[in-house]
């Protein structure tokens, strides 16, 4: 993670105390930070932060996230909290795909913190799933650096109902 690697400490750090402190019960980076694990560096303004909640049935989900990181000094910042350098923002696993994502991460570390991360076969999943330019390109980048396959996006698309964006996609981008 050398791209990102002395801004995610300070994230790292705290991501692993919330799990410890039990404020959420598992996490894992995605996005366009997650994504400089298997590409090159890419743009980014924030760090995007899957995370599962121990009360799932609370209307106010981010409420102890915030609250607790408040608590440590991290203030809000429009939707995220700022950590260091960078906006952090939490996104509660939303549906099977998020869930099996998170269930799926790959541990790694910054200087022997643990930090986990989505795999680049879920990330392209999740972006097909999204379908925004942006996600497009991040599934061609993980092509390209063939951090996932195509038949890898292929499976994980049907098994998530997502078979007919998978085809759009591949006709799209990848038929070409």
């Amino acid at each position: 993670m050398p791209a990102y690697h002395r801004f995610m400490d300070e994230v790292a750090k705290l991501l692993n105390a919330m799990v410890e402190d039990g404020v959420i019960s598992a996490y894992a980076v995605f996005g366009a930070v997650a994504q400089m694990r298997y590409t090159e560096a890419v743009v980014t303004l924030d760090a995007d932060i899957l995370v599962a909640v121990p009360e799932i049935g609370r209307l106010d989900v981010l409420t102890p996230i915030y609250e607790y990181c408040a608590s440590r000094g991290f203030k809000p910042e429009g939707e995220a909290i700022r950590v260091g350098a960078w906006p952090v923002q939490f996104i509660p696993v939303f549906d099977a795909l998020t869930q099996a994502a998170l269930q799926r991460s790959d541990a790694g570390d910054i200087d022997g913190v643990p930090l986990r991360a989505v795999t680049a076969d879920y990330l392209a999943v999740i972006g097909l799933s999204v379908g925004r330019p942006k996600d497009f390109a991040r599934i061609l980048a993980l092509l390209e650096a063939e951090s996932t396959s195509a038949q890898d996006i292929e499976t994980l698309s049907a098994a998530h109902g997502l078979t007919a964006q998978w085809e759009r996609f591949r006709r799209r981008f990848l038929d070409a």
